[in-house]
């Protein structure tokens, strides 16, 4: 393993980055248990592991599962996925553990926005860090092909339907060979099926059954689907479309989300395999016809298009931290506004190849009330797999902003508050740790809380933490300076991690699949606290129709502030008491989820008015990168 010469003070991420040695990625995958048939390179520092990986290893144990959520954070982030690879390094490099890290794929909405990448940070990164918050292999801009080829061909199909007869539909839809037979692409068959057309041959049609074949009469109103790009554009959250005289008038109000909250990258990061994933894609459902019908992207035969455009993005990517253990970077769904958490896909195996005494340890995005819950009831349903333990990253700097202190701002200096001690402030604040402790034992799972160290920390502040979290319920609170020293930082942190794991657990959900919507939407929202829930006219409507539709089934993925269990940003701590409002509620059919949007939350976020990308450029001495965080 690798050994890193650590420097104080603690130089910038992309200067550390640059610093270190990669091995060939070839010496990971073979550490790893994985042979060169198991994967196909992407140059010297990533590799794509094949899926055969997961028969190959069906039959092996797993190791241990840990999940690595945060509390409410600051703008700033608290160091999750910095915790999150200091933790494996040190597993690794330091206890001798077999371990691999599974994470999200950064959006470049963020890298170019306000946060930054998400590779870690200091001595504790994946490698090269350039790499991963840039392009890495694609997956992202597959997943935005993928989406907006959907998108085209639900306005295309629209157009084509207002313009054309029956019998014109007909003929394009299955056009004659040179023989003059016509016939059915296979996706057809499944569109036949669901119409109850026990036929093969296009020609059988009645006149009757072909109106029904070729007419999916969307209602324009009720498209829920929409167009995605991977950067933040917040003037493309409500567009109009079809303004060219060419589309004849068909003009419709839509919209842009972020590439991250599309339906697809929940489908890859949820699919538990290539024909599993196919599924999903085609059962996508995009909006309804004006009869009421759920119309799916396999109704508009693009299913098997999608599947062809994510094949490869389905295998998960391997990368390696500065301390050379290796990470699986697959999907990145924002935690805000999608389940926030990385492929079932990676997980599944990562654990095989970890064996029996290893460690795979996983991050779930944001505070623990929206990640770590949505790994809990939306991924692990999917892949039933349980976690062993449940790290909880906390910091003094954040818990002060709970307590009371002057807002945290992206781009503004800390105030004095957050630069000196002030015990009580942080006493204040730990309410907010102690439900999300509260919350993550309520799944029967051992919470160990990691203080992430900053330098203006003092050892009364550092210890009032440790003593709520213990209070709260926590198996351990242990103090880490993974980002100044990598692994070495975090040793502690990793004993309590191992000692956790051998504990017992009893698992268990927060509620069952067969409750009704708006108890299992009111299940979560107790856990941040609300008093009740309220629903807005549309949002009453969209869950009598989804009910009326069979899609009551399927667990929730609330869309909801970061910032604060409530929906008000603003509201610090641990409020309680309050009305937790739902504008809308989107269903994600081919993921498998229903997706409540609470309060005013976009689902593309907007640029700051310094935007990282300021200070990213390229040094043409060196031709290297500079200024990406």
């Amino acid at each position: 393993m690798g050994r890193l010469k650590c420097r104080s003070p603690v130089p910038s991420d992309i200067d550390i980055a640059q610093a270190c040695t990669t091995v060939h990625i070839d010496k990971i995958a073979k550490d790893l248990g994985l042979s060169p048939e198991d994967y196909g390179l992407h140059g010297t520092t990533k590799a794509k592991v094949k899926l055969s990986i997961l028969d190959k290893m069906k039959d092996k144990p797993n190791g241990m599962y840990v999940v690595v959520a945060g509390i409410s954070p600051t703008p700033l982030g608290e160091g999750k996925s910095t915790t999150t690879v200091g933790l494996s390094q040190a597993l690794g490099a330091h206890l001798g553990r077999s371990v691999a890290t599974c994470i999200r794929q950064p959006s470049q909405g963020p890298t170019f926005g306000i946060k930054g990448g998400a590779a870690g940070g200091g001595y504790s990164q994946v490698v090269p860090m350039e790499e991963f918050n840039l392009h890495m292999t694609g997956d992202i801009h597959a997943i935005t092909a993928a989406n907006n080829l959907l998108a085209a061909a639900i306005d295309t199909r629209i157009y084509h339907e207002g313009t054309q007869t029956d019998e014109a539909l007909f003929r394009r839809l299955c056009p004659a060979d040179r023989e003059g037979a016509r016939s059915f692409a296979p996706v057809m068959l499944k569109r036949l099926k669901k119409l109850g057309i026990n036929k093969t041959d296009p020609e059988e049609l009645t006149p009757e059954e072909r109106s029904r074949f070729v007419r999916l009469d969307i209602d324009p109103e009720a498209i829920t689907w929409r167009r995605v790009l991977d950067t933040n554009d917040r003037f493309l959250r409500v567009i109009t479309v079809g303004q060219s005289p060419t589309e004849k008038g068909m003009t419709r109000e839509t919209g842009f989300d972020i590439a991250v909250a599309s339906e697809i990258m929940a489908v890859l990061a949820l699919a538990t395999s290539l024909p599993d994933m196919r599924t999903r894609l085609g059962n996508m459902v995009i909006g309804t016809s004006k009869g009421g019908e759920p119309v799916t992207a396999d109704d508009l035969g693009v299913g098997g298009a999608l599947a062809v455009l994510m094949m490869e993005a389905l295998e998960p990517t391997l990368m390696q931290t500065l301390e050379e253990t290796p990470v699986f970077v697959h999907a990145g769904p924002f935690a805000n506004i999608a389940h926030g958490n990385s492929s079932v896909v990676a997980d599944m195996m990562a654990l095989k190849l970890v064996g029996r005494e290893g460690l795979v340890v996983t991050e779930a995005g944001f505070g623990a009330d929206i990640g770590a819950e949505k790994f809990m009831n939306i991924k692990c349903r999917s892949s039933g797999l349980t976690p062993d333990c449940v790290v909880i990253v906390a910091t003094v700097r954040a818990l002060k902003m709970h307590g009371g202190g002057p807002p945290v701002t992206a781009g503004k200096p800390l105030d004095a508050a957050y630069r000196t001690a002030n015990v009580d402030l942080v006493k204040a604040g730990c309410c907010n740790l102690e439900r999300h402790i509260q919350n993550m034992r309520g799944y029967g799972v051992p919470v160990v809380v990691a203080l992430n160290k900053f330098a203006s920390d003092s050892d009364d502040e550092l210890q009032a933490v440790k003593q709520a979290a213990m209070d709260a319920g926590a198996s351990a609170a242990v103090v880490s300076e993974h980002h100044a020293y990598g692994g070495k930082g975090a040793k502690d942190l990793a004993v309590a991690v191992i000692a956790a794991t051998a504990q017992k657990r009893d698992f268990k959900f927060l509620y069952e699949l067969d409750q009704p919507i708006k108890a299992k939407i009111e299940a979560i929202a107790k856990s941040y606290g609300a008093a009740k829930v309220e629903y807005s006219d549309k949002a009453e409507a969209q869950i009598k129709r989804y009910t009326e539709q069979g899609f009551h089934g399927l667990p929730i993925c609330m869309a909801k502030t970061q910032y604060s269990f409530s929906s008000d940003a603003s509201a610090k701590g641990a409020p309680s008491g309050f009305t937790l409002p739902i504008r809308e509620v989107r269903a994600s059919i081919g993921a498998g989820f229903l997706y409540p949007l609470v309060g005013d939350l976009p689902t593309i976020p907007g640029l700051p008015t310094r935007p990282c990308f300021y200070d990213i450029d390229i040094d043409f001495s060196t031709g290297k990168i500079v200024g990406l965080s």
